[in-house]
């Protein structure tokens, strides 16, 4: 079992931290400053006082949200200085998603930037008078240092506070002024986004745009969906490039697999060693996607991998998933994942040399470390050539190399876990859950796991018994104690499309009436009727100084986004016009910013693409040979398809849901009838003729 970090505590046994449910607060228990967490206990004092609100937003797993903490919150002067003139409070961004992206968006207009950690001085009503992110506690190269800034903003507060007061509220007016009668996209926007990606494609080291290089899995879900849909094979093409590359880089873990959160140059090589669990998701579904698509084998291998490392590192006893691994350890980053030659050499003996070749592993290492700035002599693993190539090159057969590589990594791997371990975020988060659940349904029908299919249900369960009060409302995490956060708009659309993804999977039409009971939440709650899109927070959610709406497509899919497939999907299994209506309200005040920014919006634009292109609904009504049909379906499976088995056991609650399904005969011999783009072609009882005529785009 690999060692745990310890923490240095205080006399007093910590601050007021010390209960909170997030992890990333609790790492903050023992500073010497008076933190509070989010609350009216905070601001209650900070309006008595007089002072001003230091507010500090990260995230347990955040490499320079730990060096700010080092040096300057655990700094016995830096605490004084924090405590005598403001009330400090800590926010994890990932339980508070709100809070972050009200001050995020305040900070890009205060300094044209954000980040984490996320720096904000305001006010005890909220209104913002300083912005930054990381700060150093010591003035240096021409940045001014916490000692210096904390008593300078506090004598300004007290000689001056209204003009102080006068610059964030400019900010806030300006923030929220709405964007009214923009236009609506039409088709062309596809073909404007399909260039701008192809100018932004790197031919030679695969990816989009300059370093530093995120996986960006629905950007690569939309050129495989757009690729199927048009046959344009050169979209394929860039995708299976980068999908290849993105294994074979560094940023993949090569031993234990899983993704690293980006790359920091345009090789792949050196990773921000950081695992994030919607990277694992969404880079498991794209991996699948490409499986479907092009049928080549390592795609689905390479998501069983990281499903294998989810399974291994970050499964909860309760059956969901953890949020997040570290990338320090010990305080050095990527200490956990570097490898020195004489050790590699030492674990594996004779087949050392071959196994360092294969991973192109340095005598004096590849890896310069971010923070120190020095060469450590450590190796980040990875794949300069594809397997395939390394046995021609050696003359060994392949699937002896890959054997005797595997039965390398294995000693590697249980080596490492000997070391100091990333401190793992704990929390389980419905959205990122969501996503998981959405990956491992898909794996379980495309690739005929059980094990994932049962991973699937078992995640569904746990967010649907236990993330769910008993009015009906969704919860942000589990709660701890007395607190409860309320879920936000990309949970309620993360579960309910994971929960899409499972009926697809399983066709259980409970999956299929539970995602509806919560996307019917979703508009009800968080639905913006004036201008379209969602609201981050529910309408009777705590009020922040603005009421966010997301739309831009980050590391993850917004949740307007991922609403829109939702709606478009929901509306073609049931037929009911709201969602329709619904798919057209995630469009509507978006259109400036989709077309300055196409590749900022990518999983918008895939939505997009499933509403104005052609549509494709199979119904397969059960018999004798269903298996068969079934078998067809899903060996042709396609992002653009729905699918409905319907049997004598479910024919009645399926005409409840979806009305149109009456039609269709439960016989003794199985049919299956396919509509394609408002047109439905005659029945077929044969797998081949099924087959063909799904294949015939």
């Amino acid at each position: 079992m690999s060692k745990k970090t310890t923490v240095t505590t205080r006399p007093d046994g910590g601050n007021r931290l010390l209960k909170a449910s997030s992890p990333y607060l609790r790492q903050h228990a023992q500073n010497p400053v008076d933190w509070y967490p989010w609350g009216e206990e905070a601001f209650s004092r900070a309006r008595k006082e007089d002072r001003l609100v230091f507010l500090s937003i990260g995230y347990a797993t955040c490499h320079w949200c730990h060096v700010m903490a080092h040096e300057s919150f655990e700094d016995q002067t830096v605490g004084e200085l924090l405590n005598r003139d403001y009330i400090a409070i800590k926010v994890d961004r990932e339980e508070r998603p709100d809070i972050d992206q009200v001050y995020m968006e305040i900070a890009q207009r205060f300094r044209g930037g954000g980040g984490w950690p996320l720096t904000i001085i305001m006010t005890a009503d909220g209104m913002p008078i300083f912005t930054a992110t990381y700060i150093p506690r010591d003035s240096r190269h021409g940045s001014i240092g916490m000692k210096e800034l904390l008593p300078l903003v506090a004598q300004r507060w007290r000689e001056d506070p209204a003009t102080l007061r006068g610059s964030g509220a400019e900010i806030i007016a300006s923030m929220s002024a709405k964007n009214s009668g923009a236009a609506a996209l039409d088709a062309s926007i596809l073909q404007q986004a399909d260039r701008t990606l192809h100018n932004d494609y790197d031919p030679h080291l695969g990816g989009f745009g300059p370093p530093p290089r995120f996986p960006r899995p629905h950007l690569l879900s939309y050129l495989l969906q757009r690729g199927q849909r048009t046959g344009d094979e050169q979209q394929l093409a860039m995708v299976e490039h980068t999908l290849d590359a993105m294994r074979q880089g560094g940023i993949y873990d090569q031993i234990g697999f899983g993704f690293h959160r980006y790359s920091t140059d345009a090789r792949w090589l050196v990773p921000h060693f950081e695992k994030m669990l919607y990277d694992q998701a969404g880079l498991a579904r794209t991996y699948l996607e490409a499986y479907a698509a092009t049928g080549h084998q390592r795609f689905a291998e390479t998501a069983q991998e990281i499903f294998t490392y989810l399974l291994r590192e970050m499964r909860d006893p309760d059956g969901g998933f953890h949020s997040a691994e570290d990338a320090d350890a010990e305080g050095v980053e990527g200490k956990y994942y570097v490898w020195e030659q004489a050790e590699i050499e030492t674990l594996l003996g004779s087949e050392a040399e071959l196994f360092c070749r294969v991973y192109a592993v340095e005598p004096a290492g590849n890896y310069r470390e971010e923070v120190a700035g020095h060469g450590a002599g450590g190796n980040i693993l990875h794949l300069p050539l594809p397997i395939a190539d390394i046995a021609a090159e050696t003359g060994i057969d392949q699937s002896e190399l890959e054997a005797r590589l595997a039965a390398g990594r294995d000693i590697l791997l249980q080596q490492r876990a000997k070391r100091v371990h990333p401190l793992v975020d704990d929390k389980l988060l419905t959205a990122w859950n969501g996503m998981a659940l959405s990956a491992f349904a898909l794996a379980g029908y495309l690739l005929q796991q059980p094990r994932d299919l049962a991973v699937a249900r078992e995640v569904a369960e746990l967010l649907l018994n236990k993330f769910r009060r008993n009015d009906g409302r969704l919860l942000r995490c589990l709660p701890h104690g007395e607190t409860a956060i309320p879920a936000f708009s990309e949970d309620y659309a993360a579960l309910a499309n994971g929960l899409l993804d499972l009926y697809q999977a399983t066709q259980d039409v409970r999956w299929l009436q539970e995602s509806i009971t919560i996307a019917g939440a979703l508009l009800e709650l968080f639905i913006d009727e004036k201008d379209g899109g969602l609201f981050d927070s529910a309408t009777d959610a705590e009020r922040l100084i603005l009421r966010t709406k997301t739309r831009f497509d980050g590391a993850s899919a917004a949740a307007g986004s991922v609403a829109l497939r939702l709606f478009v999907q929901l509306y073609r299994l049931t037929g009911d016009a709201r969602w329709h209506q619904g798919a057209h309200d995630m469009l509507r005040g978006v259109e400036m910013q989709v077309r300055s920014y196409p590749q900022g919006f990518c999983a918008l634009l895939a939505g997009f693409d499933l509403l104005v292109g052609e549509s494709e609904e199979l119904v397969i009504a059960e018999g004798k040979n269903s298996a068969a049909l079934l078998e067809a379906a899903r060996r042709t499976w396609h992002p653009c398809r729905t699918l409905i088995v319907k049997r004598a056991d479910n024919a009645a609650l399926l005409s409840r849901i979806a009305p149109f399904t009456a039609a269709y005969p439960v016989a003794e011999r199985a049919q299956a009838w396919l509509c394609r783009g408002g047109t439905c072609l005659p029945p077929v009882d044969d797998p081949v003729a099924l087959r063909r005529v799904l294949l015939g785009r």
